[in-house]
């Protein structure tokens, strides 16, 4: 086996993974990196997802450094894309001009600038990507992770990895039980959590359905797939609160639950900068072709684009038949490859039954591509993971800390040991366990670094969706401007413990120390208290 050394290693390169690298190698230290799938960026590029972000992140509300990535993903549209002359113009130029976000972008791009971001350390020799690797075991001792072993995807090569911190920026939190780190799964129960939507009892394999995503557009002629093998199945499927069946227009509208049909027009001639994606004003998912466009055409010269591209992450692809956590590794991957069958299957009913305005049934001019997610199979490269294991922390972030129903006008709970801001609705998909949406109004949150820190382990730390949140509140938390976020903080948590020669749980617990750390991510870019919002 193939050993390595480094200061920080960092398991995971999804959206927190690269985050926790820039921020460690900010501070000057050496890091490796490990990535499951050929693209890093996890839900902006292997998983295809556009950003969910909220409404003032134009002006606030983000770290330094993500603003950054959003502003490297527009410079590179300008510098090698052939916008219209109004579309360069545009100071927030919307490449896909999708509603469900202001920066909808082809994942390509996103991947272009986190390379880009990272290249300089790479070439400085001060951080190794290992790709793609995934963790298999872990060497410790007491409270201490020495190592983790990475198993190359391909070759089943292995390469131990010795580090003084490990941080856990995995999809699924892969390090906890590997590491004996206590975590949790599923819903939490009320009588734990006191949270007003948590069931009475615990509900450990009811987690929220994973999406496999895809990229199509609109061309002429006939461009129908095969007939996917488990169609019949999918095509009968009808969850019981549905309205309809899941191949359909037909599903329950996220904060009402009421059936709601929604539109699907291809290549509607619409004028990309009179989008507004703004979710305080529209949700914008009634028509699915623009909710998460991400080439508009019309923001191209024309003859540049035959078609809009359109990102299908809708209702329709949730897989809700099993959970991905804490089963064997052929459970797993046979649910994985169920999901893929159901985003087939959709695709196939979108070009050959989905009804059209015309009052004539089928798309036949749709086309998988692939080529814009980087697959041969015309899928996402990786699973859209909503909900991961997520360490038992020292601060647990529950549904009173931030529902606007409990705390009403005084707003979130304001942590001492704030590392970081965020806003988004609690937004809970369908689940495993058949629970259809969860929305609850939230008000606009802080990222306690306590909720970073296992209750036990010294050196490990959580970078992603694995925080101490409950199943609620991952609803508001596992979005990318907050997994970034939390993954920068991190980062420098390990660099600066390093240079201090002290813990995570002494930086927290020690209000000097904590202050030391806060005056350091402010000069970082990291915003840790919110502005009075109702003032924009």
């Amino acid at each position: 086996m193939r050993e390595m050394k480094t200061d920080i290693l960092v398991v995971g390169g999804g959206l927190g993974g690269v985050a926790a690298a820039l921020g460690a190698l900010d501070a000057g230290r050496s890091v490796v990196m490990s990535e499951e799938y050929d693209w890093i960026g996890g839900q902006l590029t292997s998983q295809a997802v556009p950003p969910d972000e909220h409404s003032w992140v134009e002006q606030f509300g983000v770290t330094r450094r993500y603003g950054a990535l959003r502003d490297g993903i527009r410079r590179y549209y300008r510098d090698h894309y052939p916008l219209t002359a109004a579309s360069r113009a545009w100071d927030q130029l919307n490449p896909g001009a999708g509603w469900v976000s202001r920066i909808c972008a082809e994942p390509r791009t996103g991947l272009a600038v986190l390379e880009a971001m990272l290249a300089p350390y790479r070439g400085a020799g001060r951080l190794t990507v290992l790709q793609p690797y995934s963790p298999v075991a872990a060497d410790t001792d007491g409270d201490v992770v020495r190592a983790v072993t990475l198993r190359h995807r391909d070759t089943a090569e292995e390469i131990a990895v010795e580090a003084a911190f490990v941080i856990d920026a995995t999809e699924l939190g892969d390090l906890l039980p590997l590491t004996g780190c206590e975590y949790v799964i599923g819903f939490e129960s009320q009588a734990d959590t006191g949270e007003p939507s948590a069931p009475p009892t615990a509900q450990p394999h009811n987690v929220q359905a994973v999406s496999i995503c895809f990229a199509i557009d609109h061309v002429d002629g006939n461009h129908t797939i095969d007939k996917p093998r488990n169609y019949d199945y999918w095509r009968a499927y009808q969850p019981h609160f549905w309205g309809g069946p899941l191949l359909g227009f037909k599903a329950p509208h996220p904060r009402t639950l009421e059936i709601t049909e929604r539109s699907f027009t291809p290549n509607p001639d619409d004028d990309p900068l009179l989008v507004d994606a703004d979710q305080r004003k529209s949700g914008g998912d009634q028509n699915l072709w623009t909710f998460r466009r991400i080439a508009a055409r019309r923001n191209f010269t024309p003859g540049a684009y035959a078609s809009d591209i359109c990102l299908v992450n809708w209702p329709m692809i949730d897989y809700m038949e099993g959970s991905i956590l804490d089963v064997s590794e052929a459970e797993k991957a046979r649910h994985l490859q169920s999901a893929a069958e159901l985003s087939h299957s959709v695709f196939y009913w979108l070009q050959t039954e989905a009804p059209r305005a015309d009052g004539g049934a089928g798309f036949p001019g749709l086309r998988l591509r692939g080529d814009v997610t980087g697959t041969s199979h015309g899928l996402a490269m990786a699973p859209y993971v909503r909900e991961s294991r997520r360490i038992l922390g020292v601060t647990r972030i529950v549904e009173q800390h931030l529902s606007h129903a409990v705390r009403g006008n005084q707003g979130a709970v304001r942590y001492r040991d704030s590392v970081g801001v965020g806003m988004y609705r609690i937004d809970l998909h369908p689940s495993t366990g058949g629970d259809n949406y969860i929305d609850v109004p939230s008000c606009p949150f802080e990222i306690p670094l306590g909720a970073l820190l296992p209750r036990r382990m010294t050196n490990l730390l959580a970078g992603g969706k694995n925080i101490a949140t409950t199943h609620i509140t991952n609803g508001c938390y596992r979005l990318h401007p907050v997994e970034w976020n939390v993954g920068e903080v991190a980062g420098r948590l390990a660099a600066h413990c390093l240079d201090q020669g002290t813990t995570p749980h002494q930086v927290q617990g020690d209000d000097a120390r904590l202050a030391s750390f806060q005056a350091l991510l402010a000069h970082a870019g990291v915003e840790m208290r919110w502005p009075d919002v109702r003032a924009y």
